[in-house]
């Protein structure tokens, strides 16, 4: 396993795996770091921002996709980003498609979790965006076109968890809140990946479909375009493996591992089949 090459961006981590393996678990908000020079147009004080990491990080979800990395029959790669969602989110929209602006909560939030000023009004998030956005997509994208060119072929599972309570940012917070919300694309999402996702989680007492957070991660320059790329996120409720808020992991880190380890081995590995995960033995 080795961190990006020499001379790249910093930021984030690429994990590799077994040459013949399609999967990259994507784990974008586990980490905490807000670098010094991000933190000082930050208005939060040192206990604020404490809570809110508390808060907005998908706290233990690497340790979630190390497990599964090393459980799985074949190595699946791993892209994480070590830099917490304050600095960035690499997964919002980088524009006016990303309905996430009307709570102040783009691809550089300016809102807090609980829509409190986060930055200051006129905030520029420009030099953000070019320094740590861009390279962090740019990385993504490579890692997706290795794999397609690899394999013919990438599955990204987007790993993240989400708080027993809503929160008040949440704009479609109302509905279900099951222990594993799986969350899909009409493109990007095959109906076996998400069959083979419900049977390897159904052990954690419920498994929904784009409820309380729905889509899924896809490079954007692939985006609707490339069907070789699919992609389905996992939600994990935060309850079912540590201490909320921002407490320690508990014995469900393990096992969701384990299950997560599991959908990977759903999928076959080296050139597409028909249906894009193994059949039932």
């Amino acid at each position: 396993m080795t961190d990006v090459p020499s001379g790249s961006p910093p930021g984030f981590r690429l994990l590799h795996g077994a040459p013949d393996s399609p999967l990259l678990l994507h784990v974008p908000h586990s980490a905490r770091e807000v670098p010094p020079e991000v933190r000082g147009g930050i208005l939060l004080g040192d206990e604020e921002l404490a809570r809110e990491l508390d808060h907005l990080t998908d706290s233990h979800t690497a340790e979630i996709a190390a497990v599964a990395a090393s459980a799985a029959g074949t190595r699946p790669w791993r892209f994480v980003n070590r830099l917490s969602r304050l600095v960035v989110d690499p997964e919002r929209f980088p524009d006016e498609r990303e309905e996430m602006l009307s709570v102040g909560m783009g691809a550089v939030y300016t809102r807090t979790s609980h829509r409190a000023p986060l930055r200051p009004s006129g905030f520029d998030a420009s030099p953000l965006l070019d320094r740590y956005f861009a390279p962090y997509a740019r990385a993504m994208g490579d890692a997706v076109a290795e794999r397609l060119a690899a394999t013919g072929r990438a599955v990204i599972l987007d790993v993240h968890s989400y708080p027993t309570e809503r929160l008040p940012y949440e704009l479609h917070g109302d509905g279900p809140r099951p222990p594993v919300c799986l969350g899909t694309d009409a493109f990007h999402t095959p109906p076996a990946l998400l069959e083979a996702a419900r049977e390897a989680f159904d052990g954690f007492g419920g498994v929904g479909t784009d409820s309380p957070f729905a889509g899924t991660y896809v490079p954007l320059e692939r985006y609707g375009r490339d069907p070789r790329v699919s992609s389905l996120m996992i939600e994990i409720r935060r309850d079912c493996y540590m201490s909320e808020p921002g407490g320690p992991a508990g014995p469900g880190t393990r096992a969701l591992g384990e299950a997560l380890a599991a959908l990977v081995d759903a999928v076959p590995q080296g050139r597409p089949d028909p249906i894009g995960v193994k059949s039932g033995e």
